[in-house]
């Protein structure tokens, strides 16, 4: 039976703080219009978790099976690679997974006072999507982060359904139109955090056909394409403070842009794939910091 300690290493949960950016800059927007649920907020981050959980497992799982995940892999081994899980083990894993976020998330929308009704339904069904979604981005038949979807993905849900859904359940109503661009920034910034995770495994991930976006644009434009994803997420802040500006405050989410700006020049400068791996972490840190300054803004 394999240890605890294996099972946290295998959650990898050095993703959490990026899976929680949206939740928390949700939660910002929530109290800057006095709708905040602290209930809300404690289950939103609860399924977050799961769902973050559950995705890790799935990907260790299928990656494996499909062969991806072998010496030739830059990143972090593996847990069923490194044989400290077996896959009928991470298979379970899968499945109990998948039962608490289900779990986690029924029990959200019940405490945001929607109920089961129209709307409940709406986000019940949006949560058994986040489930399929996180099944599925490398397990399973025909899985879409080897069709190089996978940005895509991570940008509607870590961005525009992470802020505006969560949001909505504390409010119980529909978000600004200026709130999309927050979310938004939310979303490049995640989508920019998985393509460097890509454009390090762009060779393996080719030889195992999985044609991440990375694959797809090759050394250059994947580069180039992260650059537009960082960038599109500045501006959208941007935009948002520009529309949502109240006070000096709102203004501090914008000490983020240099330690941005540092990081694209070292992705452009960069020539050898396996030297993008912290930069992973300072983009999602990135991230995590700038919902938490948008926190900041709204609590003082």
């Amino acid at each position: 039976m394999s240890n605890v300690k294996n099972w946290i290493s295998a959650a990898r949960l050095r993703t959490l703080p990026l899976a929680f950016s949206s939740i928390m800059t949700g939660a910002a927007i929530a109290i800057g219009r006095d709708a905040f649920d602290l209930k809300v907020f404690i289950l939103c981050l609860s399924t977050t978790l799961c769902l973050q959980v559950l995705s890790n497992y799935a990907n260790d799982l299928g990656d494996f099976l499909r062969g991806t995940d072998n010496d030739a892999r830059l990143g972090p081994q593996r847990a069923i690679q490194s044989g400290v899980i077996s896959t009928t083990q991470m298979q379970k894993a899968v499945i109990l997974m998948s039962v608490l976020s289900l779990i986690s998330g029924i029990s959200l929308i019940y405490c945001s006072g929607l109920g089961f009704d129209g709307t409940g339904m709406f986000f019940l069904a949006l949560g058994l999507l986040a489930i399929l979604a996180a099944i599925k981005y490398t397990a399973g038949q025909n899985p879409y982060g080897y069709a190089g979807l996978g940005d895509i993905s991570v940008f509607f849900f870590f961005g525009l359904l992470g802020v505006l859904g969560s949001y909505y359940l504390h409010d119980l109503s529909l978000p600004f139109s200026n709130d999309v661009f927050i979310a938004s920034t939310i979303g490049f910034l995640s989508a920019a955090v998985l393509n460097l995770n890509n454009m390090r495994d762009a060779v393996p991930d080719k030889q195992n056909g999985k044609i991440t976006m990375a694959v797809r644009l090759g050394h250059r434009n994947s580069r180039i394409y992260h650059f537009l994803l960082v960038s599109f997420g500045v501006i959208c802040l941007l935009v948002h403070l520009r529309y949502g500006y109240s006070s000096p405050l709102d203004l501090l989410p914008l000490a983020i842009i240099p330690f941005l700006a540092m990081h694209l020049i070292r992705v452009l400068k960069n020539q050898k794939d396996c030297s993008l791996d912290p930069e992973l972490k300072r983009v999602a840190l990135s991230t995590f910091f700038l919902s938490l300054l948008l926190l900041i803004a709204e609590l003082i």
